[in-house]
């Protein structure tokens, strides 16, 4: 059978100089998660899946890489998302006790791509608060991720702040009215999230409460008191929501970023219940962070709550704006009988003083594209000597 070295479509290497530039990103970004007290947590990429799509919805589902194993006789999930897995983390260690930070930085996998140019392995990092459900957690999350994008030399991003309050006391009120039938509330949902005006007015019976979700897809804009204006009449959860994004902009900086309200800002997986937030950049297609607040206690019913916020973020997404790696490498010529041993030597000096030296393995090995300088032997001794 013949072997063929290709990677899947949306699948790709990392390799270097821009792999080592990456690890490097991703130890800038823990470093700054753990100085703001967040814990690092490493779950593994795989594990049984109905604990990977827990408090999920049936988009984390399609997403989801399966297999069975063969140890259990369960099914497996390769995971498509982390925030799940610190679920799992945080009743096993706590059983959702006390108010708890976590971070992380690993590898996610696609199913399949989220659009024709993006990638199906992305590589995510993020943080998660548990049992705060307060402003001051989505604060504190919203500043963080501003933080991030800051220290990785975005200028001038654009935050997006919505609610998912406003939508669910909409949706509701709609069901108990019977101006939506709840087996379309899933449909309804996408088309919020589409934006799609005609797909929502198709899907609701006429009535004035009808209304307030038909423009929902199209009110945003700059100032909160606008928007408000126009959801004037609403059920009540809507103006409580309003009344968080308030509070929540008065916790966040945003003296170095532009500001957006969307209330149509459906994100993540479904599984959100208050205030949600994105990060965008002109100079990219989607998002370079999202996130927002959610029930976070895993296998939850409708009488348990586990108050989380969290966000994340492709890491990959921010190679771009980094400066080209440019690292003093310095190449060892494989020596000679006479001057061998005081060529090791020198070398491990080098490598103790925190210098990078490959050593040629043989008489004939020259150095390669990234080697910066040579030890050279020159009246009796090694020196080291800047590459032309």
């Amino acid at each position: 059978m013949k072997t063929t070295l290709f990677l899947p479509d949306g699948v790709e290497d990392l390799l270097h100089p821009e792999a080592w530039q990456f690890e490097k990103l991703r130890r800038k970004v823990l470093d700054l998660f753990v100085r703001w007290g967040f814990q690092y947590v490493e779950p593994p990429v795989v594990e049984y899946l109905d604990a990977l799509l827990v408090a999920s919805g049936a988009d984390l589902d399609l997403q989801t890489l399966k297999a069975l194993d063969q140890v259990s006789g369960r099914q497996l999930g390769i995971r498509a998302d982390l925030t799940s897995q610190v679920i799992r983390i945080d009743t096993q260690r706590y059983g959702g006790r006390g108010t708890q930070r976590y971070c992380y930085a690993g590898p996610v996998v696609y199913a399949s791509p989220v659009s024709a140019n993006k990638s199906r392995n992305p590589f995510k990092a993020g943080v998660e608060i548990f049992g705060a459900g307060t402003v001051a957690a989505d604060a504190e999350v919203v500043n963080l991720m501003l933080e991030v994008a800051r220290m990785n030399g975005i200028v001038e991003p654009v935050l997006l702040l919505g609610h998912m309050g406003i939508y669910k006391a909409l949706m509701e009120a709609l069901v108990e009215v019977g101006d939506l039938a709840s087996e379309d509330e899933p449909k309804l949902f996408r088309s919020i999230q589409l934006k799609s005006q005609s797909d929502v007015g198709r899907l609701l019976r006429p009535s004035p409460l009808s209304d307030f979700m038909k423009k929902l897809p199209m009110t945003m804009g700059n100032e909160l008191d606008v928007i408000a204006s126009e959801m004037q009449g609403a059920p009540e959860g809507v103006g409580r929501a309003l009344s968080e994004l308030r509070d929540l902009l008065e916790l966040i900086d945003i003296s170095e970023a532009s500001l957006r309200f969307d209330v149509a800002e459906l994100t993540g997986y479904g599984y959100h219940n208050g205030p949600v937030y994105s990060l965008y950049h002109p100079k990219f297609g989607s998002a370079l962070a999202q996130g927002g607040r959610y029930n976070g206690l895993a296998h939850a019913d409708k009488d348990t709550n586990r108050p989380a916020t969290g966000f994340d973020m492709d890491l990959r997404m921010f190679l771009s704006e980094i400066q080209p790696l440019v690292e003093e490498l310095i190449f060892a010529p494989f020596g000679d009988e006479d001057n061998r041993d005081d060529l090791m030597n020198l070398v491990a000096k080098l490598r103790t003083k925190g210098k990078n030296v490959v050593c040629a393995l043989s008489p004939t090995e020259e150095a390669s594209e990234f080697c910066t300088h040579y030890l050279s032997y020159k009246s009796g001794e090694w020196t080291i000597a800047e590459s032309v």
